[in-house]
């Protein structure tokens, strides 16, 4: 685990203004990995063992906290993130917490898998932040409660010791554990409030549950798809076309800048494992001047593998899901979509199943990353 960089104390008290004019964040090697405590994923903040000035669940909210200095409650100043009470020691004479006196909030991944990257965002917890932070993570099956996650057999493996933070700050932490997990637990030291939790990571799919689907979604988030590289990420990310449901608003698909050139853009995507597509969506949603004018789509075996055209370039209508079967299964890996000449789509589905070599692969993956 590496802290690259690191963020420590308090920053300066809000003295009116942009309140992110001082926030301290960096670019971290890990960001463009899928959230895995994204809400849209099924993500959650399941208990905490204190909320009393802020719920636990603003933690997974997607956008970036907010600071309103003239909003206050009846128990104080209202903060978008999850804020603990102050805690005390047990007498006059001992008026300080114990050493090991911590807050907790329990995460269930929207998506289980492996873990590259945290983000514990301190954003407008300028004077109230935690002193430290350490993040511990386990694999359970099923839907586990509170209580089952923390009954006193269940193995926690740390992926960040108690290392300290800054206040106002985005402390990212590399991670290196190697496994497949479906929870953290998340401690502040002693007590204080974090903005916002970011899992960068991979996703990996439960082989069982793809196998009883059948027919699914190759490229999905959730089934384990990924975007491998993009043209253009100019507006927002590419990542968003793979997302669950439709797009709702014209920045939670993909958008391009406007081309000056005689080129096109085009998203590269890693299935599941290798699979044979047998359908595919277009989605336009929510973008209405500035949706691709045209689509096609190619497939290879393998990341160097020759790409075979499955979808010639086909004219999209603005704000529209288009629909198209193909006259025969197709094997690959890896997809590609070019669009022409710029703008964007919401959303790509290609529907089939995996081939016997990928439920195999994925398989003996599951089990190398201890999945349950």
């Amino acid at each position: 685990m590496t802290a690259v960089p690191h963020f420590t104390g308090d920053a300066s008290p809000y003295g009116g203004g942009d309140p992110y004019a001082d926030y301290r964040t960096a670019d971290f090697p890990f960001t463009h990995l899928v959230d895995l405590a994204d809400r849209r994923l099924g993500a959650g903040v399941i208990a905490a063992n204190d909320e009393f000035f802020a719920e636990r669940e603003n933690l997974l909210k997607p956008e970036p906290a907010e600071f309103d200095p003239e909003r206050f409650g009846h128990k104080g100043k209202i903060m978008d993130g999850w804020e603990t009470r102050r805690r005390r020691g047990t007498s006059a004479a001992e008026p300080h917490p114990a050493d090991e006196d911590h807050d907790w909030a329990l995460v269930r991944l929207g998506a289980a898998g492996v873990v590259r990257g945290l983000i514990v965002d301190t954003a407008h917890f300028r004077g109230n932040y935690p002193q430290s932070v350490s993040v511990e993570a386990t694999s359970l099956p099923g839907s586990p409660s509170p209580e089952d996650l923390l009954a006193p057999d269940v193995k926690w493996t740390t992926l960040v010791p108690r290392t300290a933070v800054g206040g106002h700050a985005a402390n990212g932490f590399t991670v290196d554990a190697g496994q497949r997990f479906t929870h953290l637990r998340v401690n502040q030291h002693p007590d204080g409030g974090i903005a916002r939790l970011r899992v960068h990571g991979e996703v990996a799919p439960d082989p069982a549950w793809l196998a009883a689907l059948g027919t699914f979604d190759l490229v999905a988030l959730e089934n384990g798809g990924e975007v491998e590289d993009a043209s253009d990420r100019f507006y927002s990310p590419a990542t968003n076309t793979i997302a669950p449901g439709r797009s709702r608003k014209m920045d939670d698909g993909w958008e391009t800048r406007r081309r000056r050139d005689k080129g096109n853009d085009w998203i590269r995507y890693r299935l599941a494992e290798q699979s044979e597509i047998r359908a595919v969506e277009i989605d336009t949603a929510c973008l209405k001047g500035n949706a691709a004018g045209w689509a096609a789509i190619s497939v290879s075996d393998g990341a160097d593998g020759e790409r075979t055209e499955i979808l010639p370039r086909i004219r999209l209508q603005p704000d529209t899901n288009h629909r198209f079967v193909l006259p025969g299964p197709v094997l690959g890996t890896h997809v590609r979509i070019d669009i022409f000449p710029d703008g964007g789509i919401s959303r790509l589905r290609l529907f089939g199943s995996l081939t016997g070599e990928g439920a195999a692969r994925l398989a003996a993956r599951h089990e190398e990353l201890g999945g349950q």
